[in-house]
């Protein structure tokens, strides 16, 4: 399955493993790239929120192998200095989500380090070229954790279209709701070059997900899930105000999910309870993070298994001659 992704990341399968922010560790990370994707280590809040795996710890699990490393933008800018200690790691490519990308574009250029930047709107595209990207991901609003209003399926052929007339070199990558190889070959079709895979890789066995976390969720389907800013706004996590957070719903999610304006208003005020129940792995309280592809995922197995189950699907399903 060959396409401009891989021909130009050289690896041999279209898909990448979300940077998830305490979740994508090195050890998963090194799984994907072993099967033939590119596993992207998670920086997510660049140290700043506290709590977080020691990055230079999981990139020393994935070095020698090829890997990414990605942070959330708005985070990052709190702590620029992160960018320029890990690019000295000498990784694939540098994934940025959630923020103004071009402040960091030249250092990553620079390098020779490619670019990829993560979008959820034409807005954020148009960034994203003027920085330089050698990538765009198009994320859904299907997607778990963080992400905005659109959809997979309209955004991706958009960005597509909006790519071929004003960037055509640059490539495309579809993100939100793609779990399995029917997902992978959906987004072929809508004018992707790959995919990149967060729920289904957290629910990995190399992922750093708490088991509990992950057997609460695979009992769950798409339809216990909710997209809210609330519980950023009551754990005390300024995200800027166009992005949400979907979780599976818990007491927490029930009690607040629809009170937006509320909590923000009572902004940080169970920050201290948010911790204590993270330490004690409250998921009434503490978020189990994954998107709608929830209700397609059943089990935890290998990173490995999973790449080469949504490949030989996707195959199958586009018509792609067998591998010998």
């Amino acid at each position: 399955m060959r396409t401009r992704l891989t021909e130009a990341f050289g690896i041999k399968h279209p898909i990448l493993c979300a940077p998830m922010a305490l979740i994508t560790g090195g050890r998963l990370a090194a799984a994907v790239s072993h099967a033939g994707g590119l596993g992207i280590v998670g920086g997510g809040y660049a140290g700043t929120l506290g709590g977080e795996p020691d990055l230079k710890g999981e990139i020393a699990q994935v070095e020698g192998t090829p890997f990414g490393i990605g942070f959330i933008t708005w985070a990052l800018a709190r702590a620029p200095h992160v960018l320029d200690d890990v690019l000295k790691y000498g990784p694939r490519c540098v994934f940025l989500s959630f923020g103004d990308p071009r402040p960091f574009a030249e250092r990553v250029n620079k390098r020779g380090v490619k670019l990829i930047c993560q979008v959820q709107s034409l807005r954020h595209v148009k960034q994203a070229l003027e920085a330089g990207a050698a990538a765009i991901v198009a994320q859904g609003t299907e997607a778990g954790g963080h992400g905005a209003s659109r959809s997979t399926l309209t955004l991706v052929p958009e960005v597509a279209d909006y790519l071929a007339r004003h960037a055509p070199s640059t490539l495309l990558l579809a993100a939100g709701g793609i779990a399995d190889g029917r997902g992978l070959a959906a987004a072929l079709v809508l004018g992707a070059d790959g995919v990149v895979v967060g729920t289904r890789f957290w629910a990995s066995q190399e992922a750093l997900t708490p088991t509990a976390a992950t057997e609460r969720a695979i009992r769950a389907s798409g339809d216990d899930t909710v997209r809210t800013k609330a519980i950023d706004a009551l754990r005390g996590v300024r995200w800027p105000g166009e992005f949400s957070f979907r979780v599976i719903k818990n007491a927490l999610t029930d009690e607040w999910a629809q009170r937006e304006a509320e909590a923000a208003a009572a902004f940080g005020s169970l920050a201290s309870t948010y911790a204590e129940a993270r330490s004690r792995q409250d998921l009434d309280v503490v978020a189990v993070v994954a998107g709608e592809c929830i209700g397609l995922i059943h089990d935890r197995p290998s990173a490995a298994s999973i790449v080469e189950t949504m490949v030989t699907q996707a195959e199958s399903l586009l018509g792609v001659q067998p591998r010998v």
